[in-house]
């Protein structure tokens, strides 16, 4: 019989099967979240725009080790005040007491805080002590929310943003390096780096904004603690912000301070003829 013979050495034709999706890999899919996750609780937790209840201010406000939730309460008992909100007064005790902080940022946004409710006899006066504070931007805000108050008590402070600040080592040791003359500055910008007596380089921030006027060191220089490092020219906000203060507080003893802006082609010439025809329409 006849029959069709099959070669078994033929090739034979295969179905192409579908590869088996890849499962994902859980530890990717956990980077992936955090990714996404992470970042918005980030934000989330330090975007001031984020209401809280009021046992919430309370809470943050005691939050010694958050400066950022002290911050964020702060921001939310001055929305109370500007509200005209009785129970903000709630929480005075409370911010009276951060005038105290250890934080130098925190004391600053309590002066501007305290100077909202300018009718607190508490506030002027927690101000008034603010005005010794060891940090120059604390002094500067504070001796400004007392002109909320019609207080003159920071007038030196005010005179003194209108003049170079002079800027001291806090440590003793080797001028590493030191910004050129004219260059500005913000405040906590690195002014200057200083290598210590262990051979450390110490950074030293500047305490304000400004530009450097005067130099008054080189780099290689040995310096003490206590030393003039540089004179810092004010900036232009600052000095703007004085010049408005003393239109309503200065008197005749400020003048020669101010009309020194008041010359032709000054930054602030507007601003400082304006406080001089104030200062000059009182008669004192």
């Amino acid at each position: 019989m006849f029959g069709i013979s099959v070669d078994a050495n033929a090739e034979k034709t295969s179905v192409p099967v579908p590869p088996k999706p890849r499962r994902a890999s859980l530890p990717l899919i956990i980077v992936a979240v955090l990714f996404i996750v992470v970042p918005f609780l980030t934000w989330y937790g330090t975007w001031f725009g984020r209401d809280l209840s009021d046992e919430d201010i309370a809470a943050y406000l005691a939050d010694e080790k958050n400066p950022r939730h002290i911050q964020h309460a702060l921001s939310r008992v001055e929305e109370k005040i500007e509200r005209g909100d009785p129970s903000a007064r709630r929480f005075y005790p409370q911010v009276i007491a951060l005038t105290k902080s250890p934080t130098g940022e925190i004391r600053k946004t309590t002066a501007w805080v305290m100077g909202q409710d300018n009718k607190s006899a508490e506030f002027q006066q927690a101000l008034i002590s603010l005005l010794g504070d060891s940090e120059p931007l604390v002094r500067r805000n504070a001796a400004l929310q007392l002109v909320r108050f019609g207080d003159a008590s920071g007038r030196p402070e005010l005179r003194a943003m209108l003049q170079p600040f002079e800027t001291k080592s806090p440590i003793g040791g080797i001028v590493v390096s030191v910004l050129s003359q004219g260059s500005k500055i913000s405040a906590g910008g690195l002014l200057a780096r200083i290598r210590d007596a262990s051979n450390a380089v110490q950074e030293f921030r500047s305490p304000v904004d400004g530009a450097i006027g005067k130099l008054a060191v080189k780099e290689g220089d040995a310096v003490a603690a206590g030393q003039t490092i540089v004179w810092l020219a004010p900036d232009r906000a600052s000095v703007n912000d004085a010049l408005q203060a003393l239109a309503y507080v200065g008197t005749k003893d400020d003048l020669p301070a101010i009309e020194s802006y008041a010359q032709p082609d000054a930054s602030a010439e507007t601003t400082a003829a304006a406080a001089v025809k104030a200062i000059k329409s009182r008669g004192n």
